[in-house]
């Protein structure tokens, strides 16, 4: 089994517990307004923008093919900045046993592993394979996904899955779709199955500030009270099981409607954790 790999970081305390290496796949199945690596969204669709464009002369042009010499790139990410298609050319196709042997020399420093992207869950099967490698070597396995795709539909990858990291974007479907272009009613899914099957680690939210908005539909709607409420009555069982993460927006690497958007203020941030803690919600943390 293969992925489409954007890239790889050895060592990493923020994508799980403990030290971690951590895999960011490339592709997703939806495009959030404000998603902060949109590089990750398409894979390369070899019009070759980038090639003139890179002062290292890293990029050259095969047919339709973009071929990156990752020796002489400086990672300057110029290639990505000019991408009209929130592609990179800097992908690789990596096998299941090419990855593993390159998180494996970092096995005496880490606790787990955790696949993000893009969507990790585009690739069940190289997951499936990954995370039975990992397994057996000790490691945890976790995912940290957008959560539509289905995962009842994969029992094999959950198997060897330990914990998900789910991102819930809005609750009403309208405005997910505004905000995403996809469907919530899996994300809602998979937030239940999960959170029954013990597998929940922490829910995101991204927290938007509705104060700043620009008038256009796919932020002014986005209510964030609302999702607290949602996910709270939907999951409520299992509130101190799982972590409730509210992330502050910030406008880092998005691109287009929300580039100029101003993030919320502490004040609005700690408003939100007070509505969690009166929801019911344990494990709360701003970021």
């Amino acid at each position: 089994m293969r992925a489409a790999i954007n890239k790889m970081i050895p060592l990493s305390v923020v994508d799980g517990p403990g030290c971690r290496t951590s895999v960011f796949v490339q592709g997703c199945n939806i495009a959030c307004a404000y998603c902060h690596n949109p590089e990750t969204q398409r894979l390369c669709n070899g019009c070759g923008v980038c090639v003139s464009q890179c002062p290292a002369g890293a990029l050259s042009l095969s047919g339709k093919h973009v071929i990156w010499d990752e020796a002489v790139c400086t990672q300057c990410d110029n290639c990505i900045q000019v991408c009209p298609n929130h592609s990179s050319p800097k992908v690789r196709w990596m096998e299941t046993m090419d990855v593993w042997e390159q998180i494996s020399k970092n096995t005496p420093f880490i606790q787990g592993i955790t696949v993000s992207g893009g969507e990790c869950g585009l690739y069940p099967e190289f997951l499936t394979d990954l995370f039975t490698l990992a397994g057996k070597a000790g490691l945890s396995c976790f995912l940290d996904s957008n959560g539509c795709v289905d995962f009842t539909k994969h029992p094999e990858l959950m198997a060897v899955t330990d914990k998900v990291m789910l991102d819930v974007k809005a609750w009403d479907s309208h405005v997910f779709y505004r905000l995403t272009g996809g469907d919530n009613s899996i994300v809602k899914k998979n937030l239940k199955y999960l959170a029954q099957a013990g597998k929940l680690y922490e829910v995101r939210l991204v927290c938007l500030d509705k104060e700043s908005s620009s008038g256009l539909a796919e932020d002014k709607d986005v209510d964030m009270e609302e999702v607290i409420r949602g996910v709270a009555a939907e999951v409520t069982p299992y509130l101190e099981e799982f972590k409730l993460k509210l992330i502050t927006f910030r406008n880092y690497g998005v691109r287009g409607k929300m580039e100029k958007r101003k993030s919320p203020t502490q004040d609005q941030m700690e408003k939100l954790k007070e509505l969690a803690v009166q929801c019911g919600f344990k494990d709360i943390q701003i970021v």
